[in-house]
């Protein structure tokens, strides 16, 4: 059987990758050095030109299928790593046959959890991890997909203005539905936290981490936020005909959680008004950020930016012009320039908006102790002499 390649756009030197050989003996010339998690495959990152691909060894038809499934979610705009294509046909030298391998874009800046807990994860942080998970699956079930097999390990975790975002990594078990049911929706909450319960109780006992897990509190927490913020996007509510700036109120706390509202149903009555959100996407401070800026960042990450924005025009007094207008002198007289001031051999360890981020709480730790407001660009060089050095790197140097 001749080696076949399923792929939106192939790669000619895909073909040079030494697919005659099983993944797990590929010589260390090929690939790359990075942080892998816990999988039941064989997994391993190569370099294709200047691409960072994830290769799965798996059957042919699990590869196409979870192929097609991770397109379907890019299409819809969900979290997960994205597919680049299925390489079958694979034969050893002797002419045995060799499993499929799914082909995924490495996603730059991520860490397995393992790892994530190995670099300086401290136990305050844990919760913000436990979030990032909790707003994943909650984003891909309103999308439809039910993912049957929730856990840390098939999600991979970025830093988001000292939080965490989450992405799918491992959609094999997973279906996607025009919608999905309650019943299902609870299914994939108790098995993820099963499965999140024996993942943090074996890195407990491997000891790779030297924070306090508590993994019944952790699970807890995975439960009852996950139906907090499930009720808070799709949650009908009632209120009297004199209380209409209830909806907004509503459609503001779905954009504090970083959702913007597509549609809603409102059906008034003679005395009350009945409103649910019918359509809740993910975004919103990271759209609102891209279209003033152009800038690219996590919707936390977003976020804080955008404050920084308001302060900046609320200081020189800039309220009264147009809102891109002001974007683009606050991004070349304040972010570019800070964003500047990170050492060529610390780019590509940590993206650009989050080392902002970090810099901005840096300033506010230094002026608290200053009794004043310090300058940014003086905290944004010390942050660089004196914190920089030490902090873990989100990503190998020179991974860019």
């Amino acid at each position: 059987m001749a080696l076949h390649v399923v792929a939106a756009r192939t790669d000619p030197a895909l073909f040079r990758l030494p697919w005659s050989r099983p993944l797990a003996e590929w010589d260390d010339w090929h690939l790359v050095k990075l942080p892998l998690g816990l999988s039941r495959h064989v997994v391993r990152v190569v370099q294709v030109n200047r691409q960072f691909l994830a290769v799965k060894e798996t059957e042919a038809d699990i590869a196409l299928r979870e192929y097609h499934l991770l397109r379907d979610l890019q299409r819809l705009g969900q979290p997960a790593v994205v597919p680049r294509g299925v390489v079958t046909g694979r034969t050893a030298d002797d002419g045995s046959p060799l499993p499929a391998a799914l082909l995924t874009e490495h996603l730059h800046y991520s860490l397995p959890y393992r790892s994530v807990f190995q670099h300086g994860l401290q136990a305050e942080q844990v919760p913000s991890l436990v979030d990032a998970l909790v707003v994943l699956l909650v984003r891909l079930h309103l999308g439809g997909f039910y993912w049957g097999d929730v856990s840390l390990s098939n999600a991979l975790f970025r830093r988001n203005a000292g939080g965490f975002a989450a992405y799918l990594v491992d959609a094999e078990t997973g279906e996607l539905r025009p919608q999905l049911s309650d019943a299902l929706r609870r299914h994939d909450v108790t098995v993820g936290t099963e499965n999140i319960f024996a993942e943090l109780m074996d890195l407990g006992a491997s000891g790779d981490t030297d924070i306090d897990v508590d993994a019944d509190a952790v699970i807890t927490q995975l439960a009852e936020r996950y139906e907090s913020l499930w009720s808070e996007l799709t949650a009908a509510e009632e209120f009297g005909t004199d209380e209409w700036f209830r909806v907004e109120q509503r459609i503001a706390r779905l954009n504090d959680l970083g959702f913007d509202v597509d549609e809603l149903d409102v059906q008034a009555g003679s005395e009350t008004v009945r409103i649910q959100p019918k359509v809740v996407e993910a975004g919103h401070h990271r759209r609102e950020l891209r279209e003033l800026t152009g800038l690219v960042a996590e919707d936390s990450q977003a976020r804080k930016l955008l404050n920084d924005l308001a302060a900046f025009t609320a200081h020189f007094g800039y309220g009264e012009q147009d809102p891109r207008v002001v974007a683009r002198r606050w991004l070349v007289d304040i972010y570019t320039p800070i964003v500047g001031l990170l050492p060529p051999q610390a780019r590509g360890r940590i993206e650009a908006p989050e080392f902002f981020h970090e810099v901005m709480e840096h300033r506010w730790r230094l002026s608290e102790v200053a009794g004043h407001e310090v300058d940014i660009f003086v905290s944004a060089r010390d942050y660089v002499d004196a914190v920089l050095p030490h902090r873990p790197p989100d990503a190998p140097a020179g991974l860019d």
